[in-house]
């Protein structure tokens, strides 16, 4: 008698299939890369992302090209960096702002628009500022935009000087030291880039 033995050529395997299996594998998938993503960040040395630097004094140029007469800073302390500057070249409403963060990353701005000082501090400082010591730049400095400046302070430590330019008003404020706001002061100008 022969036995017949019966082989299945040319045929896949099977396996079983089922809906949680299905949910094992994408489990085991997640942990593979969740494991994989915390392996490589605790080999990063820094995650903390740093702020890019602009030309502040480009669209400066760029804005007087255009008619308009910004103030800003003509240099930055060492270390700072300007990280934005707005521009709104309205004949009606003219708007310029120049922001910035010190060495220690504090931030620090000069905004200038025909708006009334307690607008601009409400908008930009705070709903509540204080009346604070002014600030008389110093007659070293020859030709300041605005030589007495009024001081302003709020609940969370910011600070502020304000100052009537031609028909604007300019509002330099931050969380910066008020001796840094100062510098910043000092340093604005309307000079025109060439």
């Amino acid at each position: 008698m022969s036995t017949q033995q019966t082989e299945s050529t040319g045929r896949p395997g099977r396996y079983q299939r089922s809906f949680s299996g299905l949910i094992s594998s994408l489990l085991v998938t997640v942990l593979v890369i969740g494991g994989l993503l915390y392996f490589m960040g605790a080999f990063r040395s820094s995650t903390e992302i740093k702020p890019e630097a602009v030309d502040y004094l480009e669209t400066v140029q760029s804005a007087q090209q255009a008619g308009l007469t910004p103030v800003y800073p003509s240099a930055l302390p060492q270390g700072w960096i300007s990280t934005g500057v707005d521009v709104t070249p309205s004949e009606e409403d003219p708007v310029f702002m120049v922001r910035m963060l010190t060495g220690k990353e504090r931030f620090v701005a000069v905004r200038q628009e025909r708006a009334t000082s307690s607008a601009l501090l409400t908008k930009w400082v705070d709903e509540e500022t204080q009346a604070g010591a002014g600030y008389t730049v110093p007659a070293s400095v020859a030709a300041p935009v605005a030589r007495e400046w009024k001081g302003y302070t709020d609940k969370g430590g910011d600070a502020a000087y304000v100052a009537k330019v031609g028909e604007n008003t300019v509002l330099v404020f931050g969380s910066a030291s008020k001796q840094e706001l100062q510098s910043i002061v000092d340093a604005l100008v309307t000079t025109k880039i060439r």
